[in-house]
């Protein structure tokens, strides 16, 4: 059941609620002899290689990019099951998307946001550049790593000022796509009247036949934002493109507070070539191929004595394992060693994670090809074998 006590004029900033977007003449026409933006009429400063280049992709990079980007929200729409551009915001990679959803609702030095730790880093990161508390409900530790609803209940009714619920599914660094029931549960929370913002940047590489995206939910739940990226699965973090799916109150609050021309054309133009069909198809074969070579690692991982367990439930395209000590413990100082000298002495860089909660001992260590798992099996084998 969808919250029915939501106000999102309630938990919008007072200065958003009155903020009159910038306004440019493409807003209103978008083709013709444009002269509204002091624009290089003579186009691009590049040599007649690049240039040529530029042209063949069908790029004036010396127009301003489209602000409203509704071509590529189309595509990403009928990709994600969406009904329409309407609920879409698009930033600069999912770091823009949070800190705009930190611009529209948390008013700096009042307001705070909840997050879930073992979870990822850069909500606390703009929590303090926008100058907001950061309130705390842990993950599960029982090596699953699922929402522990009743704590979060708990700090919504003690910290009212609460605007945003951050949940990370698939988690990260822990790997595990957090039940449909929980956040069901989070979005309903009787006493909550803030934003639920669900982070999937590695929902692609859920298998089938389990939980997947929440998306579909926008139409159900008004106080839902789901956060997802084209740097994991498509493969495309220089593009810089994160994606906010949200009901269209919510993205029009968002789409008025960024910059009019925030997606550069180049980054459209290369999101929307990987949303047609051939290269969906890519898509699909890469993410099936990253699968199974999770699979060949969390099998290998189990015959390396060194390793302990492999933590979270494997749902995205890293593995999260335990480093253990001569007793058979997990150890943050043999994790730490194992990483620094893999790295400095034979060119393997993975992730010392062992100082998050829940996690002593723990290398994050991200799918590869199958020759670069290859040498990561080898070299951790080396490593622990002594």
């Amino acid at each position: 059941m969808a919250a029915t006590t939501f106000s999102l004029q309630s938990i919008v900033r007072p200065n958003i609620l009155a903020l009159k977007p910038y306004r440019c003449a493409r807003d209103d026409f978008s083709s013709g002899v444009l002269l509204d933006a002091n624009e290089n009429a003579y186009g691009p400063a590049l040599n007649p290689t690049s240039d040529a280049a530029v042209a063949s992709a069908g790029l004036d990079i010396n127009r301003y990019p489209d602000p409203h980007q509704t071509d590529l929200k189309n595509l990403l729409a009928k990709f994600r099951n969406i009904p329409g551009p309407e609920h879409f915001f698009l930033g600069v990679g999912s770091d823009e998307v949070i800190d705009m959803i930190f611009r529209v609702f948390c008013v700096p030095g009042k307001d705070a946001v909840l997050i879930t730790p073992p979870t990822y880093g850069m909500y606390s990161v703009s929590a303090q550049i926008n100058d907001v508390e950061v309130k705390k409900a842990t993950l599960t530790l029982d090596g699953n790593f699922q929402l522990n609803v009743d704590e979060i209940e708990k700090q919504i009714n003690a910290n009212p000022n609460i605007k945003v619920i951050f949940l990370c599914s698939p988690g990260n660094p822990t790997g595990s796509a957090l039940s449909h029931e929980s956040i069901r549960r989070v979005l309903t929370l009787p006493n909550y009247k803030g934003i639920v913002a669900v982070d999937e940047a590695y929902v692609d590489f859920i298998e089938d036949g389990k939980e997947g995206s929440t998306a579909t939910w926008v139409t159900q739940y008004p106080n839902l934002i789901v956060m997802q990226t084209m740097s994991k699965s498509f493969g495309l973090a220089g593009v810089r493109l994160g994606v906010a799916i949200t009901t269209p109150e919510i993205a029009s609050y968002m789409n008025a507070t960024k910059a009019p021309y925030n997606i550069a054309s180049t980054t459209s133009h290369v999101a929307q070539e990987a949303l047609q069909p051939k290269g969906l198809d890519i898509l699909h074969k890469h993410i099936a191929v990253m699968i199974e070579e999770r699979g060949r690692l969390l099998e290998a991982f189990k015959s390396i004595a060194g390793l302990g367990k492999v933590l979270g439930t494997n749902d995205s395209n890293f593995v999260l394992v335990e480093v253990l000590d001569k007793d058979g413990k997990p150890s943050n100082e043999r994790a730490f060693g194992v990483y620094t000298d893999m790295a400095k002495r034979q060119g393997l860089v993975v992730r010392f994670r062992g100082t998050e909660i829940g996690c002593e001992g723990c290398l994050r260590i991200t799918v590869g090809t199958p020759e670069e798992n290859e040498t990561v099996i080898r070299l951790l084998t080396e490593q622990l074998g002594s």
